[in-house]
């Protein structure tokens, strides 16, 4: 690597974050847009902490870019060093109101058994467009392990360190060793991607089990034989119920059976085959099973969510310069022409997503996830042309370090300051209170479309007492919107919340050991006469008014009274 390249290489890393400190406004993410992350940072923190932050990271990455040493065990390391940096982000909240739609589900698996979620799932257990297979996996965690949410965390944090891996295998079984290294490692490079793995959601697990659909089907054509063709349709059967968005992902597949055409027409045919036979069989008994809850989901997902949560705009500006690293963009867009230059059929599969994704302008973020892994390799496969293997180096450890940067000192602070991080903390104090339960009141938010009892899930899930809420009893005073407005909300779900039973059990009375929880968008809320009633006697614990101004309609302002 001479001297110009390495200093080109890193003022262009400086002045990037810089470039887009500047353009911020440009951000249009619906949770973590740069201008809300700089809030509370200001002119003077970017020139004191971001600046020489960046500067340090480029000196370090320069030193580290001439040693080969993490490149040796690149198993070992990609699935140690992803684990170690994700891990970091199990302090922030489970911010998305999402999670509370997946616990209530998962913990209707924990207390009452595999049986009863099978046949209650569309039922009793409502499942909105939720595919089966996450809050099955998350029940199952909570039934074995215990109702713990590091165990969660440690679970979507595993997938996500095997998918890092998954992306190397995929870079390294199409072209080398060094393409599908940098691809892995480069998703590190998307600070966005870091707030997304503890969350008791479906993203990360989704692009966890897309990436295995990939490589165990690209394994299947390479080599054939019954165990991988097993699981290969196995795999690809998890991708699709894991979101129902995988469906129209999943025709990859078809673009890997036509590169491998060229090898063994006859055999890859059959193969192929034989994989979408078993897929085929397991999806129809699936379908069969739950015709009528899955019918009504797809009428859903292909009514309301195509074209209200259009509503949420979000651009490609946001997700692929701010919340991913621009380096990653422009060498995946670069890698065309490499690919066209050199007439590489196998590119096809790598480009073949996002290329999708452009044409039917698929721009909500939480949609693109599971299609990192495919821009990444794309990313990797445009450093090819560069024959100085310490320059890839350099250029693959700025980008990673530039967004560990950013995900800890912008993205982190920010999510602690989240007003979610109010029902953890809140959660936690609860925990260590000798009491036996909790009676949870919701009041009216003004100014959000939420359902403020969304939030008692979300609060059920960091807290090991057991909770009481009258549903019908803190409604009367919420006042519901319209139902043509609700048909059309973004939060529509949040309104057609229905209260677990074991919320509500008949035919107990509370504990005289109950604590009592408002959640509230204020810190002094006036209290209706019933919550009044019940609070006579106890005095005010602990209040978690944790709070970004201005920025959230939804708050969860939460007072405990003991």
């Amino acid at each position: 690597m001479s001297k110009k390249e390495s200093i080109t290489v890193s003022l262009l890393t400086i002045l990037a974050p810089l470039a887009l400190y500047l353009l911020r406004s440009a951000d249009t993410n619906v949770t973590l847009r740069w201008p809300w992350l700089f809030e509370g940072l200001g002119s003077a923190g970017i020139l004191l902490i971001l600046v020489p932050g960046i500067i340090l990271i480029t000196i370090l990455a320069l030193a580290l870019s001439k040693n080969r040493y993490f490149e040796q065990y690149p198993v070992t390391f990609l699935f140690t060093v992803s684990f170690v940096s994700a891990a970091v982000f199990w302090i922030e909240p489970q911010f998305n109101i999402d999670t509370s739609r997946y616990f209530i589900q998962a913990k209707h698996l924990e207390l009452y058994g595999i049986r009863y979620f099978l046949s209650q799932w569309g039922r009793e257990i409502t499942a909105w467009t939720d595919s089966p297979v996450l809050p099955f996996i998350y029940g199952l965690i909570f039934r074995f392990a215990g109702e713990k949410i590091i165990y969660i965390e440690i679970f979507t944090t595993l997938l996500f360190s095997l998918t890092v891996v998954l992306t190397y295998l995929i870079g390294r079984t199409l072209w080398d060793e060094k393409t599908g290294f940098y691809g892995g490692l480069f998703l590190l490079g998307i600070p966005y991607l870091f707030t997304q793995v503890p969350l008791m959601m479906v993203d990360v697990p989704t692009m966890f089990f897309l990436a295995l659909s990939i490589f165990s089907f690209i394994r299947v054509m390479e080599h054939g034989g019954t165990r991988r063709i097993l699981f290969s349709s196995i795999a690809v059967f998890l991708a699709m119920f894991s979101k129902y968005s995988t469906w129209p992902m999943l025709s990859v597949l078809a673009v890997i059976l036509i590169v491998y055409l060229k090898k063994d027409h006859q055999k890859v045919l059959l193969k192929a085959a034989a994989v979408a036979l078993i897929t085929t069989i397991l999806t129809a008994l699936a379908v069969a099973l739950k015709y009528n809850v899955i019918s009504k989901q797809f009428g859903i997902l292909t009514g309301y969510q195509v074209t209200v949560l259009d509503e949420w705009t979000e651009t490609f500006t946001s997700a692929f310069l701010f919340q991913t690293h621009p380096f990653i963009t422009l060498a995946a867009i670069y890698s065309a022409w490499i690919a066209i230059r050199k007439r590489d059929g196998k590119y096809a599969i790598i480009c073949y997503l996002p290329i999708i994704l452009i044409i039917f302008r698929i721009k909500l973020l939480r949609y693109i996830i599971p299609l990192f892994p495919m821009l990444t390799l794309m990313a990797s496969y445009g450093l090819k042309e560069i024959r100085d293997i310490r320059l890839r180096r350099f250029i693959v450890l700025c980008t990673v370090l530039t967004s560990l940067l950013l995900a800890y000192s912008l993205y982190l602070p920010f999510l602690q300051m989240h007003t979610s991080m109010n029902l953890k903390n809140a959660g936690q104090a609860l925990n260590t209170l000798d009491i036996k339960a909790i009676e949870v009141f919701t009041l009216p938010q003004k100014g959000s479309d939420v359902n403020p009892a969304i939030a008692v899930p979300i609060l059920d899930l960091y807290t090991d007492k057991e909770i009481f809420y009258d549903y019908r009893l803190n409604s009367a005073l919420i006042k519901r919107p319209p139902e043509k407005e609700i048909l059309n909300s973004p939060t529509r779900f949040t309104w057609e919340y229905r209260n677990p039973a074991f919320y509500t059990p008949k035919g107990r009375n509370l504990p005289e050991e109950t604590a009592i929880v408002v959640i509230s968008d204020s810190p002094a809320p006036e209290l209706p006469e019933y919550v009044r009633q019940r609070i006579k006697g106890k005095r005010v614990y602990r209040i978690f008014k944790t709070s970004t101004p201005g920025m959230l309609k939804y708050k969860t302002i939460v007072t405990i009274y003991n």
